[in-house]
């Protein structure tokens, strides 16, 4: 047996992290068996699904790094082999048409309230005879689901669940207008991608026993199921916006690198043993979708920043300068020069590890590209006082003389603070400030060099007073 699996998004809204994480495990899964792993777009509801809300579904899986194999599968493209097999029902006398107008279903529902039953349809036409039907009233067809016993689900999460049959009244599978219904378009879905093993959120378990009657009123194998728990927000509270529910464009926004994100949802509600950086490798052959604990997992930003500072230090500096082009062009309006290209891959050694996003990475690394004269923020102009604006002037015609290595620049700075009678503090404070516009950076002898002496000495001019 391949073992086949599929993430069936609904195109209504944005890729959001718990379908990520959905789609992460059905990935995992998969690769880990040698097996298939399917994209279907369940596009049934024609009102709400859009072509923005695919494309952001493929772009957020793409972005992930989590490949498809075959075609895009699109369910609504498929209404006709869903009603072709509720007719295939009724024909084998395991499903019914029903005519019961809106009107008399919530009489039903408003009795059944009133009485404080469960809402559920009382089998009106299950064993009427048709020569009884209305005049002008379109049919549904009800699946005849079983009255007696219970279905009883294997879950390869949750463990074994059971429902009394009782409880699970006679489903519409295809309604009046002849379009078919959710619970029977996944079950003619899956069997027709040989679907194995279904690993979806736990708020799909109730859709399971509905689907498992499905299956085995057309003598269909059943698929193992696996429905995994939510994921709720670090306070333990329902996941929403302040929590981190969001669309996975807006961590690629936000800074995060693909394959921290991947492994921080991996980690959600998986483990193995005690190891938090797990690469993609490693994670295909550990994976087991038995190893997914029942309880909600929490998400935590802090523990995603972690995770994303880890793999920002482990990313080559290239692909980094690279990653940090694409946000500079607009906020500089222009292209960066090959000599500030160069400048970000000198730098960046001594940046990625003072960062924990992308975002972070491009404030502290803005100075270094920066254009003439650079901004200064509040608290370092406080440092370019007259005074140290006035070493600053004569500093410059000191520092333009010998090699531009930050060990030959501290010395010669070292050097002029000693002729002033000054110590190095009263300097390299006000020389920060000029040259990166701000209170913080890495070594100032290091950023001189990274600058080169052109522009070091540039910046040391806008900021100085006459001497």
């Amino acid at each position: 047996m391949t073992v086949t699996v599929r993430f069936a998004p609904s195109p209504t809204g944005f890729l959001h992290i718990g379908g990520a994480r959905t789609a992460l495990f059905n990935w995992l899964f998969a690769r880990h068996h040698g097996g298939q792993f399917h994209l279907r777009i369940e596009d049934t509801d024609r009102v709400r699904s859009t072509l923005e809300a695919v494309e952001a579904i493929v772009n957020g899986l793409n972005w992930l790094g989590l490949h498809w194999d075959g075609e895009i599968v699109h369910q609504f493209a498929r209404a006709a082999r869903h009603a072709e097999v509720a007719h295939q029902l009724l024909a084998a006398d395991r499903a019914y048409r029903c005519y019961c107008t809106p009107e008399e279903l919530e009489a039903m529902r408003q009795r059944a309230r009133a009485e404080k039953r469960s809402v559920r349809y009382d089998g009106t036409w299950r064993d009427r005879n048709p020569a009884e039907a209305p005049a002008g009233v379109a049919p549904a067809i009800r699946l005849k689901a079983p009255q007696a016993g219970a279905t009883t689900i294997h879950d390869l999460v949750q463990g074994e669940v059971t429902v009394s049959n009782s409880e699970l009244d006679d489903l519409i599978i295809l309604r009046s207008d002849g379009t078919p219904t959710y619970n029977l378009s996944v079950v003619v879905d899956d069997h027709d991608m040989a679907i194995t093993h279904v690993i979806r959120g736990d708020d799909h378990l109730n859709n399971a026993f509905r689907q498992t009657q499905i299956y085995r009123a057309l003598d269909w194998p059943i698929p193992e199921f696996a429905h995994i728990p939510l994921i709720h927000g670090a306070d333990g509270a329902k996941l929403s916006k302040r929590h981190g529910a969001l669309a996975v464009e807006a961590y690629e926004e936000m800074g995060y690198l693909p394959e921290a994100l991947r492994n921080y949802l991996m980690r959600l509600g998986w483990s193995h043993g005690d190891a938090e950086i797990i690469s993609t490798e490693q994670a295909v052959e550990w994976f087991d979708i038995k190893d997914v604990g029942r309880a909600p997992a929490r998400f935590d930003f802090v523990k995603l920043d972690a995770v994303n500072a880890h793999y920002l230090r482990e990313t080559t500096d290239a692909r980094l300068v690279d990653l940090l082009e694409l946000r500079l062009k607009p906020r500089l309006a222009r292209e960066l020069s090959p000599a500030e290209h160069s400048r970000l891959l000198q730098a960046m050694p001594a940046l990625k590890p003072r960062a924990k996003t992308i975002v972070e990475l491009m404030d502290k690394a803005y100075f270094y590209v920066a254009s003439r004269p650079i901004e200064t923020t509040a608290d370092a102009v406080k440092l370019l006082t007259p005074e140290a604006r006035h070493l600053l002037g004569q500093l410059g015609d000191g520092l333009a003389a010998g090699d531009w290595q930050a060990a030959s620049i501290e010395a010669r700075l070292r050097d002029f603070v000693d002729s002033k009678g000054l110590k190095l503090g009263a300097i390299a404070q006000p020389l920060r400030a000029a040259l990166t516009g701000s209170t913080a950076s890495p070594g100032i002898f290091e950023v001189m060099e990274v600058l080169g002496r052109e522009e070091t000495l540039g910046r040391i001019a806008d900021a100085a007073l006459p001497h």
